[in-house]
């Protein structure tokens, strides 16, 4: 297919323009407002991406790759996990198994859910002048939502709720993944910013879902009634 189909193919289109035109053939003055408002947050969106590319950040350029590429896969989150279930007693193993569940959940819904409904191209980073020295590979799935913003969020959100004193520290460094991914150029702003409120949502509902089973294996584990830290 020409190139010229395909950025006017309906699939192509940004995720707010396609709501805004659905809104804008509706009857009536606030489905037209609401459709006015999606279109100038996707303008907004595309200007603070060309912004943060256009910006000169050598010093963070690298250490902001490196972290991205540290969170491809939940890399970072499993390793924090395997560091909570080996030195956390079984406070921490109740954590890391909460936290790598609600990862599960979270990229299963966020990648075969969402992504498939929103077809959201990736960004033009080397149109919007995005440096060499931020690239990391760019994704072949669908820019909407972040896939890393929301299992960061996730991960914390859960782990948090089983280990407090780690609540904030993990949601800055996940909040440090969802910029990355902005600052290396895979995804716009509002792709993080979604994928962050997927992550942290889907957190509170596996807290809901899972308290009875994962108290229930969490019991089983030696010393478990002495060391909870709830």
């Amino acid at each position: 297919m020409d190139q010229n189909e395909t950025s006017r193919s309906p699939a192509a289109e940004p995720v707010e323009e396609r709501l805004a035109d659905i809104l804008t053939t509706r009857e009536g003055p606030v489905a037209s407002h609401l459709g006015n408002v999606l279109r100038q947050l996707g303008d907004l969106d595309r200007a603070i991406y060309t912004a943060i590319a256009e910006t000169p950040t050598p010093d963070l350029d690298g250490p902001l790759r490196r972290l991205s590429e540290l969170a491809d896969n939940s890399r970072l989150w499993l390793g924090i996990a395997a560091g909570l279930a080996v030195v956390g007693g079984p406070a921490g193993r109740r954590a890391a198994a909460r936290g790598m569940l609600s990862v599960g959940v979270t990229s299963a819904m966020v990648n075969i859910g969402v992504k498939s409904v929103y077809r959201r191209r990736r960004p033009d980073r080397a149109g919007a002048g995005v440096p060499e020295g931020r690239h990391v590979e760019m994704p072949s799935s669908r820019s909407f939502p972040s896939g890393h913003s929301a299992s960061g969020f996730a991960f914390a959100g859960s782990v948090g709720q089983d280990l407090p004193a780690l609540a904030l520290p993990l949601r800055f460094l996940a909040l440090a993944v969802a910029y990355s991914r902005v600052h290396t150029g895979v995804h716009y702003p509002g792709d993080a910013v979604i994928g962050s409120i997927i992550g942290a949502g889907i957190s509170q509902a596996i807290a809901g879902l899972t308290e009875n089973v994962v108290d229930a294996a969490w019991r089983r584990v030696p010393g478990a009634r002495a060391g909870r830290g709830r």
